[in-house]
Parts: structure tokens; sequence; C-alpha cells
């Protein structure tokens, strides 16, 4: 049975929702279709996926001078980790 509650509330968890034309493989698809895949749900997954891995990847990007001069100073014998003389393992 459907409810408008329940599909409200999923909305508003994932947020709102736009309508998209894909072009997609026809195998692909049709072998989608069979093994009862939601193509909605798991090419909106994927697209978060490679989203979040892009996202990282420019972090990493924009910050690799940061992260370089950090490891070269906790790689120093005369610095070591910040706060290391206070480690009790």
């Amino acid at each position: 049975m459907f409810n408008h509650d329940t599909l409200r509330s999923n909305i508003k968890e994932k947020g709102l929702k736009k309508a998209t034309n894909l072009m997609l493989s026809t195998e692909v698809l049709a072998e989608a279709k069979k093994l009862g895949i939601n193509i909605p749900k798991a090419c909106d997954a994927f697209l978060e996926s490679l989203v979040r891995q892009e996202k990282e990847r420019l972090w990493k990007l924009e910050n690799a001078k940061f992260i370089s001069e950090y490891n070269q100073i906790t790689e120093e014998e005369e610095e070591g980790l910040p706060l290391d003389k206070w480690r009790a393992f």
C-alpha cells in the first residue's frame, strides 16, 4: 500500500529529488531489471559515492603541501608526534 507520509519522510531524509534523463546501456539496463535492481536508487548511490571520492581527491590535492610538511615534522626524530611525550602507551 502506498503511504504518502512515508514517501515525504524518505524524501526529507535523502533530500529533494530531481528528475533527469540518462542514457544507459540497454543490455545493462535489461539485466538490472531482471535482477530487480532499483535503477534510480542504484544510480543515486553510485553518483553519491563518486562525488564523495572526487571531493576527497580534491581535498587531498588542495592540502598536499600542508600534509607533506606535517609528515616531515612528525617523521623527524627530534620532533616526533605532537604530545608524544605524554603518551601512556
